[in-house]
């Protein structure tokens, strides 16, 4: 009994402690113990790649959610450690990893830090401010010096990228039939083509894994010439190749890939190749 009046208690404060953060009890308890552990590990002697790497294993067998930030009414910052998809595991574990070099390891840190990973200038101004398109999450969290495209430097090419998918169909997405944020994400979509990208192909994967770390950011391009990133994880080495460590909706789990991250991208027609992004820090 108790313990329900203590959850009842963790509720109230994540809806009330600030009004546009959703949080259940649940997910708050479990952030608690996370940054318990954080607390406790002392992970700060190794590399952000090393802790992203370590945090992200915390989270195996996690289930797989969809669409958790996706709901009605105004942005919420909503935060949800029980159901993950690809983009919400590597959000939060990238978090936490910077939270473990901060002093203000609490949710409240948490709170901010997430906001200003997930959010354009860091702010939660809206539904269009939020980071939709992965591509443009990684250009905008290098230009607050969260993290640094390698892809390029690792040996990529070229990447033609020119993201219209979400404007084609707004029916997908009940937040765009409001014509201003329509608009605002038709202004993304032309300020992301603007910019040079790149990327690996997927049949040059495997002699080039070698330049990849275990805690790198894995974002999976696609054929589809409408779309940019299908699919998100981080690397990680298993048994001398790398693998991926991420929110699986075939699998509706947080796992890491049985085949090599090569193999893994071999199977799906879709997936043309990788962008690696690695975190900023020691």
């Amino acid at each position: 009994m108790k313990k329900l009046f203590m959850l009842g208690l963790l509720l109230a404060h994540c809806f009330i402690s600030q009004a546009q953060t959703v949080c259940t009890a649940e997910s708050r308890e479990r952030l608690e113990s996370f940054l318990s552990r954080l607390n406790e590990k002392k992970l700060t002697s190794k590399t952000y790649s090393e802790q992203a790497s370590e945090i992200g294993q915390w989270f195996l067998e996690t289930p797989y959610v969809e669409k958790t930030l996706e709901l009605p009414g105004p942005e919420k910052l909503v935060l949800n450690l029980q159901g993950l998809d690809c983009t919400t595991f590597v959000e939060t574990v990238v978090t936490l990893t910077r939270l473990s070099c901060l002093s203000d390891v609490t949710f409240d840190g948490f709170e901010r830090e997430l906001e200003n990973l997930r959010y354009r200038d860091g702010k939660n101004e809206g539904y269009s401010s939020r980071l939709h398109y992965f591509s443009d999450w990684i250009y905008e969290n290098q230009e607050k010096g969260i993290l640094k495209d390698m892809t390029q430097e690792i040996g990529g090419s070229a990447y033609p990228n020119a993201p219209t998918f979400m404007s084609e169909n707004p029916k997908f997405y009940p937040q765009l039939s409001e014509s201003k944020n329509l608009e605002a994400i038709k202004l993304t979509e032309n300020q992301i083509q603007k910019r040079s990208y790149f990327f690996i192909p997927k049949a040059e994967i495997s002699k080039l894994e070698k330049n990849i770390k275990s805690g790198d950011i894995i974002a999976i391009t696609t054929s589809m010439p409408n779309l940019d990133i299908v699919h998100t994880g981080f690397a990680i080495e298993k048994n001398g190749r790398i693998h991926l460590l991420h929110a699986s909706s075939k699998n509706m789990k947080v796992e890491i890939s049985e085949k090599p991250l090569s193999g893994y991208l071999a199977g799906n027609k879709s997936q043309s190749g990788i962008i690696v992004s690695r975190l900023t820090g020691k």
